[in-house]
């Protein structure tokens, strides 16, 4: 026997012993028949890559982040819903239990926003139903308040003393 023929014999037995070891095809047996599983079949339904829309919808919606989501849209969207003008003298503040809170430039404008209530929650409930928002409450301005501070009185506070 020959070099060439030795190395041969001792590849072909070192190489079934490794299909032995490693789960190859068992001596004496025949390969079985692989069926292919269900949705691995090329051009089979659900094979298609999916856009990165659908993968962040379907992750948003499972980890319940569409409120909070829909919440910052409609704060960054605000002048949107409530026009560039009105934008210009409110800001919505806070979102919380369904009520948006709005902060006005004056008493003037939260008061005109008040008489808008209608048509700003229609918007809102229409172009951000996941915000979950029932109400709409508008603030004044920050004016001082006279219940702390060096001119403060205990008691029932100031009084008309004319009289």
């Amino acid at each position: 026997m020959s070099d060439i023929e030795a190395v041969n014999e001792e590849c072909s037995r070192v190489y079934e012993h490794m299909k032995l070891v490693f789960g190859g095809i068992k001596p004496g047996r025949r390969r079985e028949q692989r069926t292919p599983r269900p949705g691995s079949a090329p051009f089979a339904p659900g094979r298609d890559p999916h856009g990165i829309s659908d993968v962040l919808g379907s992750l948003t919606n499972s980890l319940g982040w569409e409120t909070q989501l829909a919440k910052s849209d409609l704060v960054a969207r605000w002048a949107d819903v409530a026009g560039e003008q009105t934008a210009a003298h409110s800001t919505p503040v806070d979102i919380s239990a369904g009520v948006l809170t709005v902060q006005c430039e004056s008493t003037a404008w939260a008061t005109q926003l008040r008489l808008m209530r209608v048509e700003l929650q229609t918007q809102i409930t229409t172009r951000f139903p996941e915000a979950q928002v029932t109400t709409i409450r508008f603030l004044g301005p920050n004016v001082p308040s006279f219940k702390r501070g060096p001119r403060s009185v205990q008691g029932r506070g100031v009084r008309d003393t004319y009289g």
